[in-house]
């Protein structure tokens, strides 16, 4: 069962990202105030529901919690800052538009860059220990996803209604066999290497 928060004496919000070990698109991050008394029973790591349940939690989480809020930063960012930058970048987004404020904050994995003096906590795998970050991943992941899927139309040959832009195999190999869309991060290694390859031909 997951904890309802991390500090009993503040108004606590949990932050998480999804699409940071993509090649393609934005990483997307989220911010979840819970309500008191919400219930937990829906919510968990978005990497172990299914995508029903993501979906049917992400939707219960926008009902129920106090305050929540969902922010991206682009490719062509992620290759101007580099990835951790902007994904942190992305969470501070995600908490300026929550329509209250918290007094704390807490953050899946080990590096967060400090938000208004607002007090926080790192957490290594957060998103399985603390329900608010559970939520946030839930709505990050669920957005994510979505947008991956629109931006499969555009450009389908790399099958990101499959592989939502991460490192797959084959959509390494569609790289390789079709080259660099505008939408992929050319700092990344497999993106980067097949652009160096097209230079030296």
């Amino acid at each position: 069962m997951l904890e309802r928060q991390f500090q009993n004496k503040f108004l606590e919000a949990g932050c998480d990202e999804a699409g940071r070990g993509c090649l393609a698109g934005p990483v997307v991050a989220a911010a979840v105030i819970l309500s008191e008394n919400m219930d937990l029973s829906l919510l968990n790591d978005s990497k172990i529901l299914s995508e029903s349940k993501r979906k049917a939690a992400a939707e219960f989480i926008k009902s129920n919690a106090l305050a929540w809020a969902i922010a991206e930063v682009d490719h062509e960012e992620i290759d101007k800052i580099n990835i951790l930058k902007a994904s942190i970048k992305a969470m501070h987004l995600a908490l300026d538009k929550l329509k209250k404020r918290p007094k704390f904050i807490i953050i899946d994995g080990n590096r967060f860059y400090k938000y208004k003096n607002i007090p926080h906590q790192t957490i290594v795998d957060g998103d399985a220990k603390y329900a608010s970050i559970a939520a946030a991943s839930i709505l990050a992941k669920t957005y994510r996803d979505e947008l991956m899927l629109k931006l499969h139309e555009q450009y389908p040959v790399y099958a990101w209604n499959q592989n939502k832009g991460y490192a797959t195999k084959l959509h390494k190999t569609m790289i390789a066999t079709n080259g660099v869309s505008p939408l992929h991060r050319r700092t990344f290694a497999p993106v980067s290497q097949v652009i160096q390859l097209t230079l030296n031909i």
